[in-house]
């Protein structure tokens, strides 16, 4: 199951943005909330920006995966989703800024939801 490598390999990338907010939390001593403390309202927007877009991309790998389309083309979605979430949390973490890490991180996510989605949409279809 090629998806269940890239839901892992996302679940270690939310560990360690989770860590990287719960490290700045006790370095600032912050409790919830960001505090008004910028870099950490950087890191809290790089953690839940995988949360909001990961499950649904991953629960449509998933059903992509499922239909027989090849191993080539499941890995080329999975691995442009990880790669755009990669570059995002590190666009976000730096500048909240409009950064070439946020733009290709953003467009790079949805771009493979958008195909995902037409592809699933199409072959339900019969396409």
């Amino acid at each position: 199951m090629i998806t269940g490598l890239y839901a892992g390999l996302c679940g270690i990338l939310l560990i360690v943005l989770y860590l990287r907010v719960s490290q700045r939390r006790l370095e600032q001593k912050i409790g919830a909330g960001s505090g008004g403390d910028i870099e950490l309202e950087q890191r809290i927007r790089a953690h839940a920006n995988l949360i909001e877009s990961a499950p649904l991309v991953l629960i449509l790998l998933y059903l992509f995966e499922q239909t027989g389309p090849g191993a080539f083309s499941v890995h080329a979605y999975g691995a442009t989703f990880l790669i755009a979430r990669l570059c995002h949390a590190q666009g976000i973490s730096g500048s909240f800024e409009r950064t070439p890490g946020r733009l290709i991180g953003s467009i790079g996510t949805l771009l493979v939801m958008l195909g995902l989605s037409v592809v699933l949409i199409m072959r339900s279809f019969g396409g």
